[in-house]
């Protein structure tokens, strides 16, 4: 029976889902800008990013529960009026405990954005459409990161670095407003259970974790009482969680799902290509901006086609499917993400920007070869009755992944400088013959402005390093993970194909 207003429900809900997905990228390229504005360090200003994914994190899972305990309409009303709130509270921040705790909001009202729009459309449409919805569903989910740095840049430049935030104001009206006027309530199922206990130590467990991984390299690791109790409490809470799982009779976390090999591999893969990816963004826009010194556009722009290469290879590999062994398509994906990766383990601040866009792109187009065959597979073997709780978990993968991964990049690249700075130095004394040369008098280690001069340069030169050997370090994790795709077992037939569920 067709619904009435179907399009404008389409399009009410694709632009919340936009705006959802704009904010994965957007502010990457306003960090810099935020760190100064709010007198953050290198590795506090990740926080901005880490916080938003980890609340997504937390709350992606629940979203089910929520829709059937009080309506989907509801619930993606106050998900997009929060959405906006914090939004706006984001961009009147004046310090980085504001802006980290309107993140967090940001990311727990977000959280249910996509999985609701995503079955409001299902729902509107027959089975027949839904391959086409969804198509166009994952086109907007993609939008993100390939306008985000772009808009983003602008943004910054013209106005604000807050407006990154604002921008969501108008955005989120028009979605709020289309929701209200056409979509209809669901049926309230006044039954329906969350596992508190369980759904309350992981969430325990993955706030725990990350705090740890955010103040580790800055409190000095299990030097710090506080990380030791960050540490006890996260593995406390894991195996409150675990026991919990394995002994409860209705548990968050359904263990039997992790007896497919696929969907337990599945898990494992889009940890790494959540970690590869935003890991590698959250480098890139310090390296453009503070080692480069690129204007705010000029990085967004040469960031952008990285997306772009991403959705153009999601609509070839949709085609290869069936066609071609998925674990080919998914090899393919980890080789280009590891060549690009390898790429930038020689760049220097000189590199062409050219080098830069081809680089990106090709990176990009790894992780289109990686999206959709990834999906599938993780899911052919998979009964259709534990699909829900699949997707859910399977993005909480991802997420993790993402969050832990621009933590340790970031620790990393701290840690490294310092250490790579200690080598560079050891090489510098006032019998070198180079110091020695009448180009290099501004350098003299014998004179105080010589020395200030000489450990700024040093300590750049260290930057740099540390940068390549993170870079490195994700290309080595791109490739070990392609022996682990000889476990997977192929799928009898082509599944269907939903974009959505590898990019929420």
């Amino acid at each position: 029976m067709p619904v009435a207003n179907r399009g404008a429900i389409t399009a009410c809900v694709i632009l919340a889902v936009i705006m959802q997905a704009l904010d994965t990228t957007i502010a990457n390229v306003a960090l810099p800008y935020i760190q100064g504005s709010v007198s953050a360090s290198a590795d506090q200003i990740n926080w901005v990013l880490t916080s938003y994914i980890v609340a997504a994190a937390i709350m992606t899972p629940p979203s089910g529960w929520l829709s059937a305990r009080f309506g989907r309409k509801r619930v993606l009303l106050v998900a997009i009026a929060g959405f906006v709130a914090a939004s706006v509270l984001c961009g009147l921040a004046q310090s980085l405990v504001q802006i980290v705790a309107f993140r967090l909001l940001q990311g727990f009202f977000g959280a249910s954005l996509v999985p609701l729009s995503q079955a409001i459309l299902l729902d509107i449409y027959t089975p027949e459409e839904r391959g086409s919805a969804m198509a166009l569903f994952g086109v907007s989910v993609m939008v993100g990161p390939v306008l985000g740095p772009v808009l983003g840049g602008w943004l910054t430049d013209n106005l604000s670095w807050r407006w990154v935030f604002y921008i969501n104001v108008p955005l989120g009206l028009l979605a709020f407003l289309g929701v209200s006027a056409f979509v209809q309530e669901t049926r309230v199922e006044q039954g329906a259970k969350l596992d508190w206990t369980g759904f309350g130590a992981l969430s325990l467990t993955i706030a725990s974790l990350q705090l740890m991984l955010d103040r580790g390299e800055q409190l000095g690791w299990f030097g710090s009482g506080e990380i030791l109790i960050e540490a006890v409490v996260a593995a406390s809470a894991f195996y409150i969680f675990l026991v919990h799982t394995f002994t409860a009779e209705r548990s968050f976390v359904n263990p039997r799902l992790f007896l497919d090999r696929n969907f337990a591999l599945g898990m494992v893969f889009i940890f790494v290509v959540g970690i590869t990816y935003l890991a590698s963004l959250a480098l890139m826009t310090p390296y453009l901006q503070t080692l480069m010194g690129y204007p705010v556009v000029t990085a967004g722009i040469v960031m952008g086609p990285r997306g772009m290469g991403t959705m153009v290879c999601m609509f070839i590999v949709g085609r290869l499917i069936g066609k071609v062994d998925t674990r080919l398509l998914l090899a393919t994906g980890l080789l280009l993400t590891a060549w690009a990766m390898y790429d930038m383990t020689a760049w220097t601040p000189d590199v062409s920007q050219w080098r830069i866009i081809v680089t990106g792109f090709v990176q990009g187009a790894g992780l289109g070869f990686l999206f959709v065959p990834l999906t599938t597979v993780t899911f052919s073997t998979l009964p259709a009755q534990q699909r829900g709780e699949g997707t859910g978990l399977y993005n909480l993968s991802r997420n993790i992944g993402s969050a832990v991964g621009i933590s340790a990049v970031t620790a990393l690249i701290s840690e490294n400088t310092q250490i790579n700075h200690a080598e560079l130095v050891s090489h510098i004394t006032p019998f070198n013959r180079l110091l020695q040369q009448p180009e290099m008098q501004a350098y003299s280690p014998l004179t105080l402005p010589g020395r200030a001069a000489l450990d700024e340069l040093v300590t750049n030169q260290a930057t740099i390093i540390a940068y390549l050997d993170d870079f490195k370090l994700l290309m080595i994790l791109s490739l070990a993970s392609i022996p682990l795709l000889l476990l997977l077992r192929r799928p009898r037939q082509a599944a269907a194909v939903d974009h959505s569920i590898a990019v929420e």
